[in-house]
């Protein structure tokens, strides 16, 4: 299976490159055998509440390299999301270690209805000149929106007649919010931007370096790795332009979430000959195993691994079990996009936690590198059995909402934010953890552990909230069916 095709513009959305959907209810279960089975079909809603737009998350995988620059092709208004990345990027490079994270450089070429109507060609390419003049980036993201996709502009071609002209390099990104349904396409169009324009073949292999394809986390992999006599190479945030091109070198690729990392890690495998790990992030103890001895493998490394395993072991399994006497039995509701939903669901079953249910932003059947064993849905269901009331919904709050009124877990566990606030509206304890490393290895499970220890026992600010709480849906809808207006899976 081969997905990566460098030599093109653009990449395939989601939806026709993988058979990804944003519509399922069943379970877990189900939905592995669906997709196995070629039974997976979309199913729609007649009504929609929100959507996550592609432009967040190819913004997400270039903007936060330290010297690019990046425009937003568009009206002032698409890029009015750009300010988060921003701030983001500059409270989390403590996080990573990084001292001094350089300044976003992040532009508009603000189309306005005179460009809609006659073209925005000339407003971005004098735009990509005045910002090579203002901040001297080493290369510069364009992004594209609805409008200039619609109106047709030549963003490919005005992006290679302005590299002739400057000297670095130029990379259009077609991340169009009409393209796809399914938000991480816009990963996608990032990373190919960043495949294409940035990273050259190797000169020379590294034995030691290690990329991680990444958000933004703490720097768990750089003391994991120092004790296996590995390097940590970040990509994208953080890193910089000669980071990424040197990536070819590395002797291995790992991604912490298969959403984000999927197409990056296919491409640096299948175009610049690094292999990718196959095998599901490091959360839980089973795949924690597995995935630091497929990288021992991968490394030369196994007798290191296996040191470092069992050393892992005899910190943390003790307290580990203290945890499970504590949580055994409790409800928990988890609500994030899919990988690291099944990373979540599978910690809250290492604690022994009972989930319920959960809201998962979308469904990949298959990853682009096309093995079984980075199916981390199936990994789930395998390693930790089958979870009910499990639901694909595209950030459908809406639904979220009324699952939580009928089930009323003991928890609420959510990876992005604006989700915790539903349950701690309906007197629920919510935990959102932004660190997507925070919950890795036989340390995560301790440390995620601890967390919903602490939020559980501290649950009365929650209930003196839900007592004074006027919810903006209404008894009619609380009492409906959750799935009023999704169609049955075909």
């Amino acid at each position: 299976m081969s997905t990566v095709n460098l030599k093109a513009a653009e990449v395939q959305v989601r939806e026709n490159r993988l058979g990804s959907i944003t519509a399922f209810r069943g379970t877990a279960a189900e939905l592995v055998r669906c997709a196995r089975c070629g039974e997976l079909n979309d199913s729609t809603r007649s009504f929609s509440q929100c959507m996550g737009c592609s432009v967040t998350t190819a913004t997400c995988a270039v903007a936060l390299i330290q010297d690019s620059a990046l425009i937003s092709h568009g009206s002032v208004g698409c890029a009015g999301y750009l300010h988060d990345f921003a701030f983001t990027y500059r409270v989390n490079g403590a996080h990573r270690g990084v001292a001094d994270p350089r300044q976003r450089r992040i532009f508009s070429t603000n189309m306005d209805e005179h460009d809609t109507v006659y073209g925005g060609n000339e407003k971005l390419a004098a735009a990509i000149r005045e910002v090579y003049e203002r901040v001297k980036p080493n290369v510069i993201f364009i992004v594209t929106s609805c409008a200039s996709g619609i109106i047709g502009d030549d963003v490919q071609g005005i992006a290679d007649e302005a590299e002739r002209e400057i000297g670095i390099p130029v990379s259009p990104v077609f991340c169009e919010g009409f393209r796809s349904r399914i938000w991480t396409s816009g990963f996608d169009a990032g990373y190919h931007g960043v495949a294409r324009k940035l990273i050259k073949p190797a000169a020379k292999k590294q034995p030691d370096l290690v990329n991680i394809v990444n958000f933004w986390g703490s720097d768990v992999f750089g003391e994991w790795f120092r004790r296996l006599g590995l390097r940590a190479n970040y990509l994208t945030p953080y890193a910089t332009v000669e980071q990424i091109e040197k990536s070819s070198e590395a002797a291995a690729t790992v991604q912490i979430c298969s959403s984000l990392g999927s197409y990056l890690g296919a491409a640096l495998e299948q175009e610049f000959g690094v292999p990718e790990i196959s095998v599901s992030p490091p959360y839980g103890i089973d795949q924690t195993e597995k995935w630091f001895r497929e990288l021992g493998k991968m490394t030369g490394r196994e007798a290191e691994v296996e040191t470092f395993l069992r050393e892992e072991r005899e910190r943390w399994l003790p307290e580990i079990e203290e945890l499970r006497e504590k949580l055994g039995g409790k409800t928990a509701y988890v609500t994030a996009g899919a990988s690291h939903g099944h990373a979540l669901l599978g910690l809250l079953k290492e604690l022994r936690l009972r989930p319920i249910g959960a809201a998962i932003f979308h469904h990949d059947p298959v990853y682009d590198k096309g093995v079984d064993s980075l199916d981390s849905l199936n990994n789930l269901v395998k390693n930790h059995g089958d979870v009910s009331g499990y639901n694909v919904c595209n950030k459908q709050e809406f639904e979220l909402v009324n699952i939580l009124n009928r089930e009323k877990p003991d928890l609420l566990l959510a990876r992005h934010g604006g989700m915790t606030l539903w349950g701690a509206k309906f007197g629920i304890p919510s935990l959102l953890i932004g660190d997507e490393h925070y919950g890795m290895g036989y340390e995560g499970i301790v440390k995620y552990g601890r967390r919903i220890v602490e939020t559980l026992e501290n649950d009365e600010f929650v209930k003196n909230l839900a007592k004074h709480t006027i919810m903006p849906y209404s008894k009619w809808w609380l009492t409906q069916d959750p799935y009023t207006f999704l169609e049955e899976n075909a």
